[in-house]
C-alpha cells in the first residue's frame, strides 16, 4: 500500500475516535472531564501505537524494498519495535476504555 492510504486509515481512524469517545457533560465535575480527556488521549496513543506497528510492519517486512534512500533495517530489530508498539498499543487501549467508562456510584 502507498504511504497515502496508510495515512488515510489513520486519520479514518482518529476520526472515528473523535466520534464515538463520550465528551463530558456541561454539569460534569472537574474530575470526570479529565478522566474523559485521559481515557480519549490514551486511546489515541493506542491508535497511533498501532497503526505505527502494522506500518512498521508493513514496510520493513513485508515490502523491505519499500524503504527510503535504499536503507535496509535488520528484520529481527524491526520485528522488536513492532512488537513494542503492539503492546503499548494494547495496554494505552485497555487503559483508555477503562477509563472512559462511567465511575461507580456507590463502589464495593
Amino acid at each position: 500500500m502507498d504511504l497515502t492510504d496508510w495515512i488515510a486509515i489513520l486519520a479514518i481512524a482518529l476520526l472515528a475516535i473523535a466520534f464515538f469517545c463520550p465528551r463530558a457533560k456541561r454539569h460534569a465535575t472537574r474530575v470526570d472531564r479529565a478522566r474523559l480527556r485521559l481515557g480519549t488521549r490514551l486511546v489515541v496513543q493506542a491508535a497511533l501505537a498501532l497503526w505505527g506497528a502494522l506500518l512498521t510492519l508493513e514496510r520493513c517486512l513485508v515490502f523491505p524494498h519499500a524503504l527510503p534512500f535504499g536503507l535496509t533495517a535488520p528484520p529481527g530489530a524491526m520485528l522488536a519495535v513492532a512488537l513494542l508498539l503492539g503492546c503499548a498499543g494494547g495496554f494505552w487501549a485497555i487503559r483508555g476504555t477503562w477509563l472512559l467508562r462511567s465511575r461507580r456510584l456507590f463502589g464495593t
